[in-house]
């Protein structure tokens, strides 16, 4: 694994980057390394705030959560935890940041940490938006433009708390590390690695280029299967 170097993350490429959803990224990332993958990117559902928003591209911050456990630690010792990762978290126009966040209880989502009073202090931190196991709460309430990917839905808080920060977390079956640069929208996220990152414009416009004969075919009248053959060998070609 090789993360990228916020240096090399440009305002050009990450308006490249997040003018396209997350599937087609996933997609460009096959065209770069020339082969599928099983790896690499999220499974599984995920309860979005924003379902229609732009994706989000940042550098993970990673943390662990309990929310179905009871307080032992002191409230000031939770309060100081809970400073220092707001203080790790905090991103910026040159450094964007994403909340990771893996829900550690046995039974993740109990209570939900994610809501209108998060959202809110971590958009005004310069955060772009989160990706969780647990469970988010408060829809209509949440703040604009900032996006939550949530495991699951809960009404209460519970006994939330921070429990490690920047350290390897596991979200719907995606190994995160703190420092990883992640592409996420409704779909779910997907990890880019420092090899890959200068290749994707290039590989985005090949993998729109080779659907475009499929579709604007298939929207003209009279379409059939034959049509179907020509587009397809029109797509095999484009490189």
């Amino acid at each position: 694994m090789s993360q990228v170097l916020p240096s090399t993350l440009t305002a050009q490429l990450t308006d490249i980057l997040t003018s396209v959803d997350t599937p087609t990224i996933c997609n460009a990332l096959e065209i770069v390394t020339g082969s599928r993958s099983a790896e690499g990117f999220t499974r599984g559902t995920f309860v979005s705030a924003h379902p229609r928003m732009r994706p989000i591209l940042g550098f993970a911050r990673t943390a662990t959560l309990r929310t179905a456990v009871p307080y032992t630690d002191p409230a000031a010792v939770l309060k100081e935890r809970r400073l220092r990762w707001y203080e790790h978290i905090s991103g910026s126009a040159q450094l964007p940041t994403i909340s990771v966040m893996q829900d550690i209880d046995d039974e993740p989502g109990l209570g939900a940490f994610w809501g209108e009073v998060h959202s809110n202090v971590l958009k005004g931190l310069g955060v772009r938006g989160v990706l969780t196991n647990g469970a988010m709460r408060d829809f209509g309430m949440l703040a604009e433009d900032f996006q939550i990917l949530a495991g699951c839905i809960s009404p209460s808080h519970g006994f939330a708390q921070i429990v490690d920060i920047a350290v390897p977390v596991q979200v719907h079956g995606l190994s995160i590390h703190d420092g990883d640069l992640l592409h996420a929208d409704a779909h779910g996220a997907v990890r880019i690695e420092q090899d890959m990152l200068q290749a994707l414009p290039r590989a985005i416009e090949v993998i729109t280029a080779r659907e475009r004969p499929l579709i604007e075919a298939s929207r003209r009248p009279g379409f059939g299967v034959a049509d179907l053959r020509a587009a397809m060998r029109e797509a095999e070609d484009i490189h």
